[in-house]
């Protein structure tokens, strides 16, 4: 078997007979020489697949193109290739041209709740800021796949301004998530000018950006664009790796760089059939990720979009993980379990069950090995009744520029400020009688 060393160094020589470890590490060369069709990749792996297979291959580039850097192809392991979790991320199949009764063009309902070109506004206070649709690598398990390899859907200054504006005019957005494609593959200076001009802004406390550079593309993480971040404090920075092989001493390097310079670091990691199914490579992956500064945020069941069937486990999957690992491991390094809810639901937590049964004062728990056991609740707290009258309120209510803004959904019918009894759908059969009545 050979050595990852000696992978990129056949790679590269094949690529160009006379690149130096500079050219290698440089990640402008690393994109000019991306896999961009099958033979190119038979070519730099040496291998060969079969007529039949190729030409169905064919047939999949023509809907969901294919692009990987140098770097993480040299990741793929030949002898086995087809089980392969980098050769699986990375390398297009037959099977993403299979469209189930369940696949969505736009699963998370992302075009429709965009009230300006670029933004996606879900949440009170936060925005997601499509600021780029280029990407180092086309993950085939991309929930954005309607947008892979559009190369005209490039956000200029003016589009982005529009989104620079929708934020500055709504104070209650604190929170900001640069997503894409990636930002990272931005100019510096680009990026840069966006970050000022979301810092400029004083209600946005907090800037958040999404990249998996640091896993497909480790060499963009340069001194130069660390340099530039660390100006616009504070920053977080969450990363996408999926399986223990992604962490190499390059993706350590870049992490590294990214923690040295002040950046909290978290990774979000989608649940894969056939990479990444199954508690002994989540729990690696999530230690290693720890020794390197990064925590696991978040761990995605996979999402309903076109060509992901095969990608998709069950949720009971993802359960048996957690339980896997809450218990069995630092509490800080158990991502949170979640579904994207398709329409636009936003972020649902799924846990195994720890709350067995309750009485008027007394709480049923188990532990993850299994131990029952009570939780007596005070019988004489009263809870405090809310009102939302907060000049009257006997709390120390000294909280500089935190602003109240109406409760929503279930908080709404938790309120006692607010007369709402149910939230009914709009769509039921009864509710459309009692409009016909």
């Amino acid at each position: 078997m050979k050595t990852h060393l000696k992978r990129q160094q056949d790679i590269a020589e094949k690529i160009n007979p006379d690149v130096i470890i500079s050219n290698w590490k440089d990640w402008k060369w690393q994109i000019k020489h991306s896999v961009r069709d099958i033979a190119t990749f038979e070519k730099l792996l040496n291998i060969e697949f079969e007529p039949e297979e190729k030409k169905a291959l064919d047939s999949t580039l023509e809907k969901f193109p294919l692009s990987i850097t140098p770097y993480y192809l040299s990741l793929i392991e030949v002898e086995d290739i087809n089980n392969d979790p980098i050769f699986m991320q990375a390398f297009p199949s037959p099977k993403e041209l299979i469209v189930s009764e369940d696949d969505m063009h736009d699963p998370l309902s992302e075009d429709k709740d965009s009230p300006v070109p670029g933004i996606t506004h879900r949440y009170p206070d936060r925005v997601l800021f499509h600021v780029s649709n280029v990407c180092a690598m086309y993950c085939r398990h991309c929930t954005r796949k309607r947008k892979v390899g559009d190369v005209d859907h490039i956000p200029d200054r003016v589009v982005v301004q529009q989104g620079l504006d929708y934020i500055a005019g709504n104070p209650y957005v604190r929170d900001v998530l640069l997503s894409g494609g990636d930002p990272f593959m931005l100019p510096d200076a680009y990026l840069d000018w966006i970050l000022t001009e979301l810092r400029s802004i004083p209600h946005v406390e907090v800037i958040r950006i999404g990249t998996r550079t640091p896993v497909v593309l480790p060499y963009r993480i340069t001194d130069e664009l660390v340099n530039m971040l660390s100006k616009h404090h504070p920053l977080w920075v969450n990363t996408h790796f999926n399986h223990p092989r992604e962490i190499t001493s390059s993706s350590k390097e870049a992490l590294k760089k990214l923690a040295d310079a002040g950046i909290p670091l978290g990774n979000q990691t989608v649940l894969l059939s056939g990479v990444n199914d199954c508690y002994r490579i989540m729990k690696r992956l999530f230690h290693k990720l720890v020794a390197n500064r990064v925590r696991p945020y978040y761990l995605y069941q996979c999402d309903l979009s076109e060509g992901l069937t095969h990608f998709r486990t069950s949720v009971g999957k993802g359960i048996e993980i957690m339980e896997n690992l809450i218990g069995h491991t630092s509490g800080f390094a158990v991502p949170r379990y979640v579904i994207d809810a398709p329409g636009g639901g936003g972020k649902i937590p799924i846990l195994p069950s720890y709350m067995i049964s309750r009485s008027t004062h007394k709480v049923i728990l188990r532990n993850y090995e299994g131990v029952i056991t009570s939780y007596k609740e005070p019988k004489e707290y009263r809870p405090v009744y809310c009102d939302r009258d907060c000049e009257e309120c006997k709390l120390q209510l000294k909280l500089d520029d935190a602003p109240e803004y109406r409760s929503v959904g279930i908080a709404e019918l938790l309120s006692d400020s607010e007369e709402t009894q149910s939230l009914i759908p709009g769509n039921t059969i009864r509710v459309e009688r009692r409009s016909i009545d």
